[in-house]
């Protein structure tokens, strides 16, 4: 068992890392050491260089690609792809999925790895391995289902699944909760823990700095491309962290504000959605909410509560089959049936899924930017290149959108900056009522606080903000209201004087116990 403070022998060093693409310095003389047997965390903000350092250690960029020298277990490390990092024991889970939707969980945590003789797969031995490692990340689905069938968060732990197959030595965790919610994020950082105590060596990337505190021995913060710092777990706090990685210390993690909220501009009325596949299976059930004018209302719930089955089904139909229920927006009908009329009446939807949904990743960030109201940028059906470049100028500024140039292509981007991208695109749209699902998942702090910053400027402008959040400390800060949802009902509303995550738990616990007992009525 691993403790600590306990003195123990270096696994890895980096020394004197340095990666340039073209027009940016990405690293900077970055110097990193990991202790065998301990958790170290890398923190810093979108852009800082995190995901890039792991990308080198893992053979993503290989060797010969990159300034410096990787020591590995007391030998010189020079990985030519992923699979030599593999090989010495080296797994790395990358912030976005990689798996492969129309493969069975099974499929997927043996793919490239299977376990057959004479080229013959034995299923019966993949599946009972499957299910003892779906049982260790707390997923009990059948190992025959197929991922596409998942959503974003169970996904998540297939990736880490996959890689416990693996005999793994050194395990790197790029944003690992950032799709998960509060309860399965506890069970991922009991699993670290555990991992911990097995002699598995852990380096994890987290803007969680709560998530931080609890599991790391070590952490090094990374800014601009270079190592600020690296804390001890006893020198660790938030204060301390934020500084180092934004340069400046952060009195206020919500930026103040003071709503003028008037009459109601959204209101949603006994909205029902069934299953796209499954007929019996109705997802939202008789829902029902409004938002106000400068308001920035909350939805709160449990994974699988039907939060975004709700704001999907809203925006175009995107969701779901026999859609019913009614819309108004500004007092008049709004028909949102598909995505065009739902832009049309005046919403926007910034996906939870930037990568699949939110964007067109081998496109520039121009083009994305631009997307969703390209009347904005043309006349009589002719695009106005000059225009789209003003546009996206603009917003890369506004937003702070770290990158050499709007035409680079928004696969190259860190995941905050993609998330701003999508964000661009919707704010372009000008709409009246603006829906985030998960706005700020896998971003760092510094970055919040501009997104934060952004809803508090629509809000003031009269607009309407709903938004969906797994991090309840979030919700309360940002919201003036908030709505809970449980098993596709909207179980409660509440005010921002009297919401807390006690009274939101309750009323999710609540409306289970409904479902009991209407079920055991009927």
């Amino acid at each position: 068992m691993v403790f600590r403070g306990e003195r123990m022998t270096t696994l890895l060093e980096m020394r004197g890392i340095s990666k340039v693409f073209p027009g940016v310095r990405a690293l900077d003389n970055v110097n990193l050491t990991v202790e065998a047997g301990e958790i170290h965390a890398i923190c810093g903000e979108n852009g800082a260089g995190k995901s890039t350092l792991m990308k080198v250690l893992s053979g993503v960029y290989p060797h010969g690609s990159y300034e410096g020298e990787i020591v590995y277990d007391g030998a010189t490390l020079a990985c030519r792809n992923i699979r030599d990092s593999e090989e010495k024991g080296i797994i790395i889970i990358h912030q976005e999925l990689a798996l492969v939707p129309l493969l069975s969980i099974a499929e997927n945590l043996f793919l490239g790895n299977e376990i057959a003789k004479g080229g013959v797969i034995n299923w019966p031995e993949a599946y009972q391995k499957t299910e003892a490692l779906l049982k260790k990340v707390g997923l009990s689905e059948p190992p025959a289902t197929k991922v596409e069938k998942l959503g974003v968060g169970k996904q998540q732990l297939i990736e880490i699944a996959k890689a416990l197959a693996k005999d793994v030595r050194l395990l790197i965790l790029d944003e690992p909760t950032a799709a998960l919610q509060e309860n399965d994020s506890q069970k991922l950082l009991d699993l670290m823990l555990e991992l911990q105590n097995q002699g598995v060596t852990q380096i994890i990337i987290s803007h969680k700095l709560n998530e931080i505190s609890r599991v790391a021995d070590r952490i090094t913060i990374i800014r601009d491309g270079g190592t600020v710092s690296t804390l001890k777990a006893s020198e660790i706090s938030e204060e301390r962290i934020i500084r180092d990685m934004v340069g400046r210390d952060m009195a206020h993690r919500y930026p103040e504000r003071v709503p003028k909220i008037g009459e109601v501009l959204l209101e949603v009325r006994d909205w029902n959605v069934w299953h796209p596949e499954q007929k019996q299976r109705q997802m939202i059930k008789g829902a029902a909410f409004n938002v106000r004018r400068g308001e920035i209302v909350g939805i709160a719930g449990l994974m699988g509560a039907g939060r975004t089955e709700l704001a999907m089904s809203i925006f175009g139909h995107s969701y779901g089959r026999d859609v019913s229920g009614s819309v108004t927006i500004g007092g008049k009908p709004a028909d949102t049936s598909t995505v065009a009329r739902a832009i049309d009446a005046g919403l926007a939807y910034v996906t939870e899924d930037r990568k699949s949904l939110g964007l067109i990743l081998e496109e520039p960030i121009v083009r994305n930017i631009t997307l969703a109201n390209l009347f904005g940028v043309s006349k009589n059906g002719v695009l106005n290149h000059h225009r789209e470049q003003k546009v996206a100028e603009d917003y890369r500024r506004a937003l702070a959108i770290r990158t050499p140039s709007v035409f680079q292509k928004a696969v190259n981007l860190s995941g905050g900056n993609q998330q701003k991208v999508v964000l661009s695109k919707w704010l372009f749209a000008d709409p009246q009522v603006l829906i985030l699902d998960e706005p700020t998942r896998g971003i760092d702090v510094g970055a919040k606080f501009e997104i934060y910053g952004i809803m508090n400027d629509l809000a003031a402008q009269g607009r309407g903000v709903v938004m969906i959040s797994s991090e309840m400390p979030e919700l309360l800060g940002m919201c003036d209201r908030i709505y809970v949802m449980n098993e596709g009902r909207i179980v409660g509303e509440l005010s921002k004087a009297e919401a807390s995550q006690e009274k939101i738990m309750a009323l999710i616990l609540k409306g289970s116990e409904v479902k009991v007992e209407q079920g055991m009525v009927a």
